[in-house]
């Protein structure tokens, strides 16, 4: 690997790891819960809003798309607490819903953009080889911020709370990485490590990692799409980390 590549694979593989430090607890709470369209639809919403903030023709400022983008992913987020709480028993219909009209509100606000089709392929696949060091430093500290709050327990119990949290973070992750890698990231590790009692955030991160190093890797060698190969490799990885206990157990 020559140092061109590694120039562009570290701040990539950087990026990985700072969506993985919020992502995999959060994903253990979105499976707990069983909202696992919750992370798509906040996805979603945060992606409409850097559509908008780009119909606004205001990409030139990126702390304002910032926060366009946010506040679309809190009022997703308030909508979601709303839906747990009032409409428990279709929850994941509702979310699976919102999610689709996100999307389609999306599609059409894009419908008279002659690079409409661009723009959703980089909501939805991302471009984390082209990260810059000033997005890293500001989702690196939004991320030590989250993590913190995390740990504040009247937020961490209450579903507005947990929401709100959710949504700062995939709104800074959507935009590093897109919409199929924060999904993966969210819920990769969280599956593959279900069963697990013990030690179970630590496997989890070790099942990310190497997802992430491994997709990245496969990607400069065969010159693929970087975050459809990540996504693979975590599956991948998942997979197999998933089904070695239960060959241990065989054998």
């Amino acid at each position: 690997m020559n140092d061109i590549e590694l120039n562009i694979l570290l701040p990539a593989f950087i990026a990985g790891l700072l969506v993985l430090a919020t992502h995999i607890p959060l994903g253990m709470k979105v499976l707990a819960r069983g909202v696992i369209f919750a992370d798509l639809a906040v996805a979603q919403i945060a992606g409409l809003g850097v559509v908008i903030a780009a119909l606004l023709d205001i990409t030139g400022h990126p702390l304002l798309v910032q926060a366009i983008a946010a506040a679309s992913a809190l009022c997703g987020a308030t909508l979601l607490a709303w839906i747990e709480q009032h409409l428990a028993d279709v929850k994941e219909a509702c979310i699976g819903l919102t999610f689709v009209l996100a999307a389609s509100a999306g599609v059409l606000l894009m419908s008279h953009d002659v690079h409409a089709g661009e723009h959703l392929k980089d909501l939805l696949v991302g471009q984390i080889l082209w990260v810059s060091n000033a997005q890293l430093i500001v989702t690196a500290l939004l991320t030590a911020a989250l993590l913190a709050l995390g740990q504040w327990a009247r937020l961490k119990n209450s579903n507005l709370g947990f929401y709100g949290i959710f949504a700062l973070a995939v709104t800074a992750s959507v935009q590093l990485v897109g919409v199929y890698l924060v999904f993966a990231s969210l819920i990769v590790p969280a599956l593959a490590t279900y069963r697990i009692k013990h030690n179970r955030v630590y496997y989890a991160a070790a099942i990310g990692i190497a997802g992430y190093a491994i997709g990245l890797m496969l990607s400069a060698w065969f010159d693929l799409p970087s975050g459809a190969a990540v996504v693979w490799a975590l599956a991948v990885v998942g997979i197999f980390a998933a089904w070695m206990p239960n060959a241990r157990k065989k054998g």
